[in-house]
C-alpha cells in the first residue's frame, strides 16, 4: 500500500471511528466497537482487509486496535463521540506529562487551563517528543508541563488508553508549567 492510500484510510478511520460513524451509516458499540465486514462493504473509500491491517500495525500513534479475533475494530482514543465509554480505569500517572500545543492558543489556555472542548479527554503525553510532534501540527510547538501527580494527588483522575496516550477531564492552569 502506498503512503499516500494509508494516509487516507488512517483518516477515514479517524472520521468514522471518533467522530461520525453515520458517513457510512457505521453503528458503534457503547464501547466504540465497530465490525470490520461493515466498514469494508459500506465505504467508497476502496480498501481490503489486509491493508486495513496494515494500517492498524504500521500506524505511528496506534490509534486503531482490533478485537483479539480481528472481527472488531476500534479507536483507542480521541473521539468526540459522547455515546463511546472505552471503560478505561483511573490509574496513578507519572509525576510529569505533556502537552504539546501552539503560541496562539497560550493565553487562553493560561486563563481556562486546558479543556477537553469537542473531544472526551484532554491528551498528555509521557515524553516531551511525543508532545512536541502534536504541537507540530498546527506550527511551532509549544510545550507544557503537567504536573500529574500532584493533579491526581488533589482529585483528579487519569487514564491511559491502550496506545499509551494519558487522559483526563481537563487540566486546571494551577498544575500547568508554562516553560
Amino acid at each position: 500500500m502506498d503512503k499516500n492510500h494509508k494516509k487516507q484510510v488512517s483518516k477515514f478511520l479517524s472520521l468514522i471511528l471518533r467522530h461520525k460513524p453515520e458517513t457510512i451509516n457505521l453503528n458503534l458499540d457503547k464501547n466504540g466497537w465497530a465490525f470490520v465486514s461493515d466498514i469494508l462493504s459500506n465505504t467508497k473509500l476502496k480498501f481490503s482487509r489486509e491493508e486495513l491491517e496494515e494500517v492498524v500495525a504500521t500506524n505511528d500513534k496506534r490509534r486503531f486496535v482490533f478485537d483479539e479475533f480481528k472481527t472488531k475494530i476500534r479507536a483507542n482514543q480521541g473521539h468526540s463521540l459522547k455515546t463511546v465509554d472505552l471503560k478505561l480505569e483511573s490509574i496513578s500517572p507519572p509525576p510529569l506529562l505533556y502537552h504539546g500545543t501552539v503560541e496562539k492558543f497560550i493565553p487562553k489556555i493560561k486563563i481556562h487551563g486546558l479543556k477537553k472542548m469537542s473531544r472526551q479527554h484532554v491528551h498528555l503525553s509521557n515524553d516531551k517528543g511525543t508532545a512536541t510532534k502534536v504541537g507540530s501540527r498546527r506550527g511551532k510547538p509549544i510545550i507544557l508541563i503537567i504536573r500529574a501527580l500532584e493533579m491526581c494527588n488533589s482529585g483528579y483522575a487519569f487514564f491511559k488508553s491502550e496506545n499509551g496516550v494519558w487522559l483526563t477531564d481537563n487540566v486546571p492552569v494551577k498544575f500547568i508549567d508554562f516553560k
